[in-house]
């Protein structure tokens, strides 16, 4: 099999000067803008799937894309609760084969259903952000997960978070960001699909001979990371 995917073009030397500004201003002032009323709705049949399986710890796919990765994870993990979140309609309706019982797709604005998902207690036993969009731009820091307000909602709902992208500077970002906002070190290493992509992008990536790096660490459920949300 051969693919030809490009490689990531940006105008960065190094991690992002302003990023331990944007960081410190996430936790400082966090996101108070008004949750989507979908995504409200999203996430009143995501909770109710889940008290449907009390038992099962909860696995949170973010953009999740087509929904492959959700699959995946679920077959890897039939003991666990997999919910895959994506704000695109048309990417969750392509057939990629039916879900298993233990998964669900949801289509909502992630960064509003994060700030439920903490709002409502829930503590995922694993949190994957598998290939966001790296905006390689220096300008568009802000739009990478790092560089958003919504950073110290994702490190508090805790569990073992990992990330995996094809621009290892994203990655590296991620981890001082990690650092800096939980005091926990994350380490950044290649990865190897071994034959076991879990989203066609990192099958792409790694069939047209792209390096894939990952980052992943353990975090606790601390809401009080979130300025206004401690005891919530």
């Amino acid at each position: 099999m051969h693919a030809s995917s490009r490689s990531i073009d940006t105008n960065q030397s190094g991690t992002h000067e302003d990023l331990t500004r944007r960081v410190a201003r996430a936790l400082e002032h966090p996101l108070r803008k008004p949750v989507a009323e979908h995504t409200q709705a999203a996430f009143r049949e995501a909770g109710a799937w889940l008290a449907d399986r009390p038992e099962m710890p909860l696995i949170l796919d973010a953009g999740c894309g087509v929904g492959l990765s959700t699959r995946r994870l679920a077959a890897s993990f039939p003991d666990h609760a997999v919910i895959g979140v994506d704000r695109s309609r048309d990417r969750l309706s392509r057939e990629h084969g039916p879900l298993s019982d233990n998964a669900l797709l949801i289509r909502a604005d992630l960064v509003d259903f994060w700030r439920l998902a903490l709002r409502d207690g829930w503590q995922p036993a694993r949190h994957y952000l598998l290939y966001p969009n790296p905006y390689p731009k220096s300008a568009h820091l802000k739009m990478r997960w790092q560089g958003h307000p919504v950073l110290p909602v994702i490190l508090a709902l805790g569990g073992h978070l990992e990330l995996r992208s094809n621009w290892r500077l994203y990655v590296e970002e991620f981890a001082l960001a990690v650092a800096q906002a939980t005091g926990h070190e994350a380490q950044v290493v290649i990865h190897e699909p071994n034959g076991h992509p879990l989203t066609p992008f990192e099958q792409k990536y790694h069939v047209s001979g792209q390096s894939l790096w990952k980052l992943a660490v353990a975090l606790p459920h601390d809401p009080d990371l979130v300025a206004g949300e401690g005891g919530a």
